[in-house]
């Protein structure tokens, strides 16, 4: 069960070990474009190309839905980035439905784990293999893998690494299941641990809203550097020059006292572009004003009035 590309390489490692794969389940095709055209999911482009059998359910509750899933008899039910799942569907299989997670769980339940590892400045994060329970991301731990976070990796660098580490984890959780060899851990109930230290250091990795990829220069460079790189290349992080929304996909920091004021902007007209921060600056590097594609900031600059 998984529907964008991060889930591809789980089901292709799948495949390729020689699993009987009953069926792919997917989301429904998407209308999308100036043409509004159906969008096949990644997963299940993949799905076709091996002529694996395709569900796309609009709801997971369809009965109609849920006894084409009993007809599978599957013996486990695996999930990558897909939809939650009520319990009629993760309980159905004898061996159950586990989940991978791009983060080390119980750091960064939620929907988007791997930005806001970046944004919150992790030198490292990893993937998890769990079972699935009731509450999103708290299942048993099965399986895990650290990932060193470089520091100036973007999330999609990021996502691309943790989308082949997972895929082996992965692989090796369903390899370890078949011998019986993995040994469940429980995951500390952090909802309960209110005031003590655990709580503290944990994060919630929620999803990405607009209001999250607006710039606060008032910030320092670290902060504003990290927000950008945990954004980019999507949805991205945006502020405004002259009244126009520009996303920003690069950047450099410049730690240092400054004498501007934060937000105000620096540039020779030319070759660089600076925002003023509370303790240096951002020299901008890649670019996109609204209506304009992607461009770095000197060839932003000639066209710039």
């Amino acid at each position: 069960m998984g529907t964008p590309e991060f889930a591809v390489p789980s089901l292709e490692k799948i495949f390729n070990a020689g699993y009987e794969i009953p069926a792919v389940i997917t989301a429904p095709d998407k209308a999308a474009g100036r043409g509004m055209q159906l969008n096949e999911s990644a997963v299940k482009k993949f799905a076709l190309s091996k002529n694996l059998k395709i569900l796309q359910p609009e709801k997971l509750k369809n009965s109609e839905f849920l006894n084409e899933l009993k007809k599978l008899r599957a013996d486990l039910q695996v999930v990558v980035a897909f939809r939650m799942l009520p319990e009629v569907v993760w309980n159905m299989p004898s061996m159950g439905t586990i989940n991978l997670h791009a983060s080390l769980l119980p750091q960064y339940r939620g929907a988007a784990p791997i930005n806001w590892a970046i944004i919150n400045g992790e030198k490292e994060t990893g993937v998890t293999t769990f079972k699935l329970q009731h509450e999103i991301d708290t299942g048993n731990i099965l399986l895990q893998k650290k990932i060193k976070i470089g520091e100036d990796e973007t999330a999609g660098e990021l996502h691309n690494e943790m989308m082949e580490t997972g895929a082996d984890l992965l692989l090796q959780t369903i390899q370890d299941l078949q011998k019986n060899n993995l040994k469940e851990i429980e995951q500390p109930d952090i909802q309960q641990a209110t005031g003590n230290r655990q709580q503290a250091n944990f994060h919630h990795a929620p999803k990405i809203f607009r209001e999250t990829c607006k710039i606060n220069w008032e910030k320092n460079a670290e902060e504003i550097y990290n927000l950008i790189r945990g954004l980019s290349p999507y949805p991205a992080a945006f502020t405004f020059l002259k009244e126009k929304k520009i996303k920003i996909f690069k950047a450099e920091k410049e730690i240092r006292d400054v004498k501007e004021n934060a937000g105000e902007i620096i540039s020779d007209k030319k070759t660089f572009l600076k925002f003023v921060c509370n303790n240096g600056y951002l020299s901008i590097k890649e670019l996109q004003i609204e209506g304009k594609k992607k461009m770095n900031v000197a060839d932003f600059l000639r066209g710039w009035r």
